[in-house]
């Protein structure tokens, strides 16, 4: 799968660097055209010299290249490469890579880069487990840059535990499974509703919920790196995804979800309904701020929206729709009941009772249930991981 591929490898001051030796030979021996580029720190562990025989082209490392004033091209490079893979990615080039600093010409190269982005950490256990560190592979992997966790084992301090730079063989096959993968959904179109919704009571109030949108953003993430065009219908949520072949519609309320869903309906492929709609709104909302009562105040509710249900309702014979469900008892019952009311092909069922899964996690751990009443758990994990799990059973 990487013959013919344009890879551009950044390597970054850490001890394993030299493991970058051994990942670029399996690269070119796996056919693909590789391009160094090393940063300053790089080179107090592994020569230039080296990397340059084992890729067949010249270490890049300043943006100027020699005394004549010929330049390094970071933009062309960008625009050149069909990845971009950091490994290893030390903890202060990840967090230069959060924050947009460009201050080398391997930053400059990812700022510029039109391909995708793999990064693959390499530090001591404290460093890889501390907030702000963790906080940035968060925020790279929300950009939809692709992660390579590090390994447990010992490291170069002498201690033992994770921080170890996932092993060249490994980091192929994920470079492998991706170009196999990244055409998989080409031509499909993908519609999905991720977050709340928020009510409003009055200007300054809402009735709303806890969803933070993080699993519908994934499966969008997922869906893109496999190639799909992607419509986003999102409430209220502080998540962020970009991406050439994804439409971000935002929204507020369930009506404006329904109404933006119902737009995209017809010319859909697959329909994920990821968003926590809820299910009741005020009857009538103030249009200016509710003063405060004496002892009490009544509030008048409605059903709002079933856009699961309305859709449904529309669903075309070629269309496939999944939806999702969030119960704290009798889960199955209710999950089936679900499934058959609203014509869903299965449904994603969450527990609350589950330890790690359900709103604001970063992972999840989810049932899913078909219409023939089997069901299939997957164990708990990262919520991209569970959307390319729940896609894999779609495709």
């Amino acid at each position: 799968m990487l013959k013919g591929k344009k890879i551009v490898v950044g390597v970054t001051g850490s001890i394993a660097a030299y493991k970058a030796a051994f990942f670029v030979r399996l690269l070119v021996k796996s056919g693909a055209e590789v391009k160094v580029i090393m940063t300053t720190a790089a080179k107090d562990f592994i020569t230039p010299l080296t990397l340059a025989t084992l890729s067949k082209n010249p270490v890049m490392s300043d943006f100027i290249r020699d005394e004549e004033g010929t330049w390094n091209n970071h933009v062309e490079l960008g625009i050149w490469a069909d990845a971009l893979i950091i490994a290893p990615a030390s903890a202060n080039t990840l967090a230069k890579m959060a924050t947009g600093t460009c201050d080398n010409l391997l930053l400059a190269t990812y700022l510029s880069a039109k391909c995708p982005t793999f990064f693959a950490p390499a530090m001591d256990l404290d460093m890889y487990r501390h907030p702000a560190v963790l906080e940035n592979i968060d925020k790279l992997q929300s950009f939809g840059h692709h992660f390579i966790a590090a390994e447990s084992g010992e490291l170069a301090s002498g201690l033992e535990g994770e921080g170890r730079l996932a092993s060249p063989e490994k980091i192929i096959g994920i470079l492998e499974v991706f170009f196999q993968n990244e055409q998989r959904l080409q031509n499909k179109k993908i519609l999905i509703t991720a977050g709340p919704t928020y009510e409003a009571i009055d200007p300054v109030r809402f009735i709303g919920n806890h969803s933070s949108g993080k699993m519908g953003y994934a499966l969008a993430e997922a869906a893109l790196q496999q190639g799909a065009q992607v419509v986003l219908i999102a409430g209220p949520n502080q998540q962020r995804l970009s991406h050439p072949n994804l439409t971000l519609v935002k929204v507020s309320s369930g009506d404006e979800m329904y109404k933006a869903s119902l737009i995209h309906h017809a010319s859909t492929d697959y329909c994920f309904f990821a968003a926590a709609v809820a299910d009741y709104k005020p009857k009538q909302a103030a249009t200016q701020k509710i003063k405060k009562q004496e002892n009490q105040m009544d509030l008048s509710l409605v059903r709002s929206v079933d856009i699961a249900y309305e859709l449904g309702q529309k669903k075309k014979k070629q269309q496939i729709h999944i939806g999702f469900a969030l119960e704290t008892e009798n889960e199955l019952a209710h999950a089936q009941a679900k499934l058959e009311k609203k014509h869903f092909d299965f449904v994603v069922l969450n527990s609350l009772n589950d330890q790690g899964a359900g709103f604001g996690h970063d992972t999840n751990k989810v049932t899913l249930l078909y219409r023939d009443g089997t069901t299939k758990s997957l164990a708990l994990q990262r919520k991209i991981e569970t959307a390319k799990a729940i896609l894999d059973e779609v495709f």
